[in-house]
This record gives structure tokens, C-alpha cells and sequence, in this order.
């Protein structure tokens, strides 16, 4: 038997069994929830942010559809008043 084989294998078992220890450890558990708050403030934040983001996008939208209309009114009122010179004459 290879006994440097059988030195890896248990020092893999060891450092496994160790790792699982400092993962489950209290100060691992105060790591995890700190991390998970700053997540979820994160998630607050970009969640407001897309919120600002589609009202901005909505009053971009309603000004655009406004210019369209008063341009279209304008162009009416042109043409109508080209029909009128022309009925004068």
C-alpha cells in the first residue's frame, strides 16, 4: 500500500471535517448574515433605482407622444390654412 496516497486521503478527511467546523462556527454564521444583509440592501437599492428608471422611461414616453400631437396639430393647421389662401384666390 502506498502510504503517501493514504496521507492525502487522511488529510483531505481531516481538513474536510475542519473546514465543515469553521464554516458552522458562530463568527461563520455572523459572516453570512452580515453578507446576506448587504445583499438584500443592495437588492433594495437596485430595486429602487429600476423604479426610478421606468418612471423616467414613462415621462420620456408621454413628452415624446406630446411633441407628436402638437406636431401633428401644427402640420393640420398648416394645411388648412394653405386650403384656405388657395379657396381665396
Amino acid at each position: 500500500m502506498n502510504w503517501s496516497k493514504f496521507a492525502i486521503f487522511a488529510g483531505g478527511v481531516l481538513f474536510g471535517t475542519a473546514g465543515v467546523k469553521i464554516l458552522s462556527s458562530k463568527d461563520a454564521k455572523k459572516v453570512y448574515t452580515h453578507c446576506t444583509a448587504a445583499v438584500l440592501r443592495a437588492k433594495d437599492a437596485v430595486v429602487d433605482q429600476a423604479t426610478v428608471l421606468q418612471e423616467n422611461c414613462s415621462d420620456i414616453y408621454d413628452a415624446a407622444k406630446q411633441i407628436n400631437e402638437d406636431r401633428a396639430c401644427k402640420e393640420a393647421d398648416e394645411i388648412i390654412a394653405e386650403a384656405d389662401e388657395e379657396s381665396e384666390n
